[in-house]
């Protein structure tokens, strides 16, 4: 089965949803999740930590996030939903990125 180009969440989304998992995640393998580059990753997380999305922290030689669930969605559409209920709806993320789909090959004639 293949799956369409589109998503229903925006990478922002997706970002705030690993580091919700994982507080201590790599932004490295934030991107591998995702799907995206490591400095679009660091952006995203710019952005999130400028909007008041995010708090980050260094700890040592690594960095500990803080999703503040308290904070309102952007969107017109869902402003009256929080982050957390973002979170909450959408679940943990798994730790370990999905394979990609297979596309089936066909033999050349």
């Amino acid at each position: 089965m293949e799956f369409p180009a589109w998503t229903f969440l925006t990478n922002h989304a997706h970002v705030l949803l690993c580091i919700a998992a994982d507080p201590e995640v790599r932004l490295r393998d934030v991107a591998t999740r995702v799907g995206i580059t490591e400095r679009a990753v660091q952006r995203i997380v710019s952005d999130l930590e400028e909007g008041g999305y995010l708090q980050r922290e260094r700890e040592g030689r690594r960095n500990h996030y803080t999703v503040r669930g308290d904070q309102p969605l952007r969107h017109p559409v869902e402003c009256h939903r929080s982050v957390a209920s973002l979170i909450s709806l959408v679940g943990s993320v798994d730790a370990t990125p999905p394979a990609a789909p297979s596309r089936a090959v066909r033999p050349r004639r």
